[in-house]
């Protein structure tokens, strides 16, 4: 005879958590049959893969899975028995004791099985004071809230918005709680506006509406196909997930993204394709500080395009450009122009933007200043381009000021690395490091431009420095030789400090500029042939050197000259024709010592030429020669102030060429020659 079941007190329940290992699971309570207990993983009630032990055992028994649950897995084991009567006893029949403890023992199990269940449920507390259980009807709940009236009863209440309810607070000292709605409002996402980024959609229209409908926009990681041009207005910010972000133009038609006013911000972003990838110009108002920041442009014809357009009160002024990289552009990868009647793009700053064709080809230029004056600056910027290119950086003949420092250039050919162009004016360079064949710095400007540490084989080229204190090494001239074919006017421009002049050919005159836009300039002049021919210096528009024109007539004869602003000076040379002068008239004549020969006519009447005190400071070391010109018997008397004269006596020249040579040693005037 079995075993009779007796159920015990407890819930006839029992949970685990998995650890992926174990397989057998007990269950504490008594079933009557297999049948009668439910298998859980999870949320799934299972109807194979294990095993149950124990039914009909008061004890309970084990369920055996034959694989280990995943860990993590919670399993769950539950009793769910029949609630029905299933034995009648007879009217005057047996009663055996056996047939009513199995009813009981059906019963006891189904009332804990309906206790365990209530123990789940949303109940009132057991202290609670009495309170309705009924909810209000099915019309009137409809579309409603449950809730409770303030004696705790089932009512209804309006829906409310629950996103409008919920708040955020972020971590950190100070912070205030916002409603959520508002925290998610800070930042638009182009895909609220039905963007869709798998590069097929065109996503223009939606991405223009978040432009239009938020001042910030977040372009999540996609393709983003674009068909026509995307305009970012006045303060407004287009930003993205750096290269994942992908906007796309549908052709080489249109400009890409246009910035046509001010205090607006594209960021974190990879733009490809389009005739512009981005350009910035005045037509909605002036284009000023905008910036383009962390950027990649790829495969459009112009990258950057900073326009000057069509109206001086709109200028394309104070824009910042950072860390952008401008890849395979078809013609030039930064370009500053002017298409219309306004002004030059000016005072524009890029930082760290790079031009690579990776081997691409390109037309034009990794840089482009074909206008804009004042004080655009490249700092930190770099061009790596296929030898197709017309120039790594070209300086436009409409451009002025134009700042360049570290700047790297690279080609495998003979492209230009800097380009100065006619017309160009006050380029500043800075740290150049040329890595193509070709010239590191090409001028056609005429050196318009000053260079630090640039170049080759010139390092350094400075125009209009001061210096107060100045130590130099090593000093070098730059210097011409010229010798024209058939003689004839060299016009002196003062390029260089030396300039070698061969008459072979022919007399030359060398003309100098005027000393009024010359001041400060100084030049030798040397001549360098053997031939009769002479190189006369003049000035144009003016005396000459010293107020007249000097001849070179034989060979290594110079003279160097310098301007004050107002004349041409003579401060040195070697074998000059001598410098003479010629007196008539006044019979006191007090020679200035300026020249070393004075002729002196008596014609008229006897002449007393008086030099000044030998200890003058003009006269110290000086030498002159006084010769009488006059065949008159009228004599010229040579004397000095304080009475006297050469040799501490008047010395009188009395007929014509009768000369006398003196020196002044500071104690005294000394003949050196007299005739006779």
């Amino acid at each position: 005879m079995p075993t009779p079941i007796r159920v015990p007190r407890g819930n006839p329940r029992a949970q685990y958590l998995a650890d992926g290992a174990q397989t057998v699971f007990s269950f504490p309570f008594p079933v009557f049959t297999a049948e009668d207990l439910q298998v859980f993983l999870g949320a799934a009630l299972q109807s194979t893969g294990y095993a149950v032990a124990g039914a009909g055992a008061t004890a309970g028994g084990t369920v055996t899975f034959a694989a280990a649950p995943a860990a993590g897995t919670a399993v769950l084991l539950r009793r769910r028995t029949p609630i029905e009567r299933t034995t009648d006893f007879s009217e005057s029949g047996p009663l055996p004791a056996s047939s009513l403890n199995g009813e009981f023992d059906r019963l006891t199990a189904g009332l804990q099985q309906v206790a365990g269940d209530q123990e789940l449920m949303l109940r009132y507390a057991d202290t609670d004071l009495p309170a309705s259980n009924l909810l209000p009807g099915r019309l009137n709940r409809a579309g409603k809230l449950l809730g409770f009236d303030s004696a705790g009863n089932p009512t209804v209440q309006p829906p409310v918005d629950e996103e409008a309810l919920s708040t955020y607070v972020p971590p950190g000292t100070g912070a205030v709680s916002r409603p959520v709605r508002d925290k998610l409002s800070d930042f638009v996402s182009v895909k609220d506006f039905g963007a869709v980024g798998d590069g097929i959609v065109d996503d223009t229209l939606a991405i223009q509406a978040a432009i239009a409908a938020a001042k910030a926009v977040h372009v999540p990681p996609g393709i983003y196909r674009i068909g026509n041009t995307l305009t970012l207005p006045y303060g407004h910010t287009l930003g993205g997930a750096g290269q994942t972000s992908i906007l796309r133009a549908a052709s080489a038609a249109f400009d890409l993204v246009h910035l046509p006013d001010s205090y607006a911000t594209l960021r974190d972003l990879r733009l490809e394709g389009g005739l512009a990838g981005v350009r910035l110009f005045g037509r909605d108002g002036p284009c000023v500080q905008n910036a383009l920041l962390d950027l990649t442009v790829w495969d459009a014809r112009y990258g950057l395009l900073l326009d000057g357009y069509a109206d001086p009160g709109r200028p394309c002024y104070w824009n910042n450009v950072a860390r952008v990289l401008i890849a395979r552009p078809a013609v030039h990868g930064v370009w500053l122009t002017r298409s219309g009647a306004g002004d030059t793009p000016n005072a524009n700053r890029f930082h760290a933007v790079r031009v690579y064709s990776l081997s691409a080809p390109i037309s034009g230029s990794g840089f482009y200043v074909e206008q804009g004056k004042y004080n655009n600056s490249f700092v930190d910027c770099e061009t790596d381009l296929s030898t197709s290119a017309h120039s790594c950086f070209r300086v436009g003949a409409n451009s002025e000021k134009t700042l360049i420092v570290n700047l790297y250039t690279e080609t495998l050919g003979g492209v230009p690395n800097v380009m100065l162009e006619e017309g160009s004016n006050e380029t500043a360079i800075s740290n150049l490091l040329s890595a193509s064949a070709g010239p590191a710095i090409q001028d056609l400007s005429g050196g318009r431009y000053t260079a630090s540490n640039a170049g080759y084989p010139d390092k350094n080229r400075m125009e209009r420095s001061r210096i107060t204190t100045l130590t130099v090494e090593a000093l070098r001239f730059d210097t011409d030789y010229i010798e024209p074919a058939a003689g004839g006017l060299v016009e002196l421009d003062l390029r260089s400090s030396v300039c070698l002049l061969s008459a072979y050919g022919g007399p030359v005159e060398a003309r100098l500029p005027g000393a009024g836009s010359a001041n400060g300039h100084q030049i030798t002049i040397k001549k360098t042939d053997a031939s009769a021919n002479t190189v006369t210096i003049t000035e144009a528009g003016g005396p000459g050197p010293d107020g007249r024109s000097v001849a070179l007539g034989n060979r290594y004869d110079m003279v160097t000259l310098v301007s004050n602003g107002a004349g041409w000076w003579i401060v040195g040379g070697t074998n000059p024709p001598g410098n003479s002068h010629f007196h008539e008239g006044a019979p006191l004549f007090e020679p200035d010592l300026n020249q070393s020969l004075y002729l002196v006519s008596a014609y008229g009447g006897a002449v007393e030429v008086r030099l000044p005190v030998p200890g003058a400071p003009h006269a110290v070391g000086r030498s002159l020669t006084v010769k009488k010109t006059d065949p008159s018997g009228n004599p010229v008397t040579v004397t000095k102030q304080g009475g006297g004269g050469p040799d501490n006596e008047p010395i009188p020249l009395t007929g014509q060429g009768h000369a006398v040579t003196v020196m002044s040693n500071d104690a005294g005037w000394h003949i050196l020659g007299r005739n006779p």
